[in-house]
C-alpha cells in the first residue's frame, strides 16, 4: 500500500508543473549509488520528503510536527541514532493525503531556504 501511495504522490508532483522538476530530479537519483537521501525529494538541494521502511515522512515546521505527533496521525522521525529529528515526522496515519502533506513540507522547506531561519 505505502508504494502505492508514494506513487501517487509522485504522480501528483509531475502532473503539477512547477513541481514535475523534483520528481524528474527524485527518479534520476534512483539511477545513482545509493546514498543518504537518495530516496528523497528534494527543493533547493534540501530533502522535504521521503519513503523510509514504506512511511513517509516529511519536513514540518515544529509546531506542525509536534500536532501531529500529539494527535496520533505521526510519529517523531528517528534516522537510526536514537535522536529524534524536531521537525521530521513520520506519517502514521492511513487517512492522512501524503501529497497534501509533501506539498506541505515542499511549501516549508522552499520558503526556510529563502528566509534566514531563527536561531534556536
Amino acid at each position: 500500500m505505502s508504494d502505492q501511495k508514494f506513487a501517487a504522490l509522485l504522480a501528483a508532483f509531475a502532473a503539477d508543473p512547477e513541481l514535475a522538476p523534483i520528481v524528474e530530479a527524485f527518479e534520476a537519483g534512483k539511477q545513482q549509488r545509493r546514498k543518504f537521501g537518495s530516496n528523497g525529494l528534494k527543493v533547493n538541494g534540501r530533502i522535504f520528503a521521503m519513503l523510509v521502511r514504506g512511511n513517509l515522512v516529511v519536513k514540518l515546521p515544529r509546531s506542525r510536527a509536534e500536532a501531529l505527533v500529539a494527535s496520533g496521525q505521526g510519529e517523531p522521525f528517528d534516522p537510526g541514532h536514537g535522536r529524534k529529528m524536531k521537525e521530521w515526522v513520520t506519517v502514521s496515519s492511513p487517512t492522512l493525503s501524503w501529497v497534501d502533506l509533501a506539498r506541505e513540507a515542499h511549501d516549508f522547506v522552499a520558503a526556510s531556504a529563502v528566509s534566514p531561519r531563527a536561531v534556536r
